[in-house]
């Protein structure tokens, strides 16, 4: 019985065994088809950043009501391009013409009582040369004729604040631009600051976008060493996909960063001759700085194991070996390396999700410039 036992036992030793054997020759052995390989070079690049974008009119006003009336006209329809000092708007002007008239006969009155105060003057003082009458009173005439004097600069003044705000029953365009909506009709009341439209001067727009700490300091420190020539520069891509057809320029930045992003924004300038671009448009701010010897991976050649990024590197033996990097930038169909690549080392290109550390591969070599050239 104990020897029967024991082959059985034996047996089942041997099968364990040769399968174990079995797996790590299979781990080990030549794939049966060609893996696509490409060895790391650098590049001179483009790098591309895009940022969202708030789309301003340089010049963008709100058209409010300096008095108060009703809104007797309107000379201008919603979305009509106007140009400087053309009319827009008439408020009844009834009350401010009666309020000019009236100041107007103030200052006649204050100019004749003037008048009589200096006959005052010069007949008291006839008398006082005379020695009919004392001298103070002399100074009494010449005081009332002072404050007939302040009476006249009152109605002068008062006359042209009522000239004033008869002005203001006509609203003007203070520059060329275009009408926004118009949300009063005519016969309505309004009051003094009334808001009665908007007025848009989109020949030039500014396109504000935030950036982040890092992002800002790369802008600042290659513009100071003067080594990208394009790094106020920048595209805007449409709210519809479409780039827009006139390059824009950086021209300032805020003078903080926001505490709870911790990014600061931007101000580029773009022409829209066209007047494509609205006040409020949204898009999406493209910025280009140049990279020298960027060290590009293809993104096909990587993966990701607990939020790192590895590639299968090939040696002298053609086994391939899992190693990890950090990517600097992304673009198009490629990263930048920050560290952990070498130039001249081989990867895999493609099929990464087949292959297992210590892999034997029959490599197909493929030049990474004709990858580079091939990608969109």
């Amino acid at each position: 019985m104990q020897k029967l036992l024991y082959i059985p036992i034996f047996s089942i030793a041997l099968l364990v065994s040769s399968c174990s054997a079995n797996r790590k020759v299979d781990d080990a052995k030549t794939t049966d088809h060609l893996i696509p390989v490409t060895s790391l070079i650098t590049k001179d690049t483009l790098l591309y950043k895009e940022y969202v974008t708030d789309i301003h009119a340089v010049r963008n006003v709100e058209i409010r009501a300096r008095v108060e009336g009703f809104l007797e006209k309107r000379y201008v329809d919603e979305g009509q391009q106007v140009k400087k000092g053309q009319r827009l708007f008439r408020i009844n002007d009834e009350e401010y013409k009666a309020a000019l008239a009236k100041a107007k006969a103030n200052l006649k009155s204050a100019i004749a009582g003037a008048k009589a105060a200096q006959l005052e003057v010069d007949r008291v003082r006839m008398l006082v040369e005379k020695k009919v009458i004392s001298t103070t009173e002399l100074g009494v005439a010449e005081a009332k004729l002072s404050a007939a004097k302040a009476k006249i600069d009152e109605a002068h003044s008062a006359q042209d604040n009522a000239s004033i705000r008869l002005s203001y029953t006509y609203i003007r365009a203070p520059f060329d631009g275009i009408i926004d909506r118009i949300p009063l009709k005519v016969g309505s009341l309004i009051d003094e600051g009334t808001l009665l439209t908007t007025l848009s001067d989109n020949r030039e727009v500014y396109a504000y976008f935030n950036v982040s700490e890092n992002e800002y300091l790369t802008y600042i420190k290659a513009a100071q060493k003067k080594l990208d020539t394009n790094h106020d520069v920048v595209e805007l891509t449409l709210a519809d996909g479409t780039r827009f057809s006139h390059q824009g320029k950086i021209e300032t930045m805020e003078g903080e960063f926001e505490s709870g992003t911790g990014s600061i924004a931007f101000r580029a300038r773009f022409a829209n001759p066209e007047k494509i671009l609205k006040h409020g448009s949204t898009g999406r701010i493209r910025l280009t700085s140049d990279i020298t010897g960027a060290l590009m991976v293809p993104q096909k050649a990587v993966f990701e194991i607990q939020d790192k990024n590895y590639v299968f590197v090939v040696d002298r033996n053609n086994k391939v070996k899992m190693k990890s990097f950090t990517p600097r930038n992304r673009i198009s169909y490629f990263y930048i390396s920050g560290s952990g690549l070498e130039v001249g080392e081989r990867i895999v290109y493609e099929g990464v999700q087949n292959l297992r550390e210590g892999m034997q591969i029959q490599p197909q070599y493929i030049s990474m410039d004709s990858l580079i050239a091939r990608a969109p």
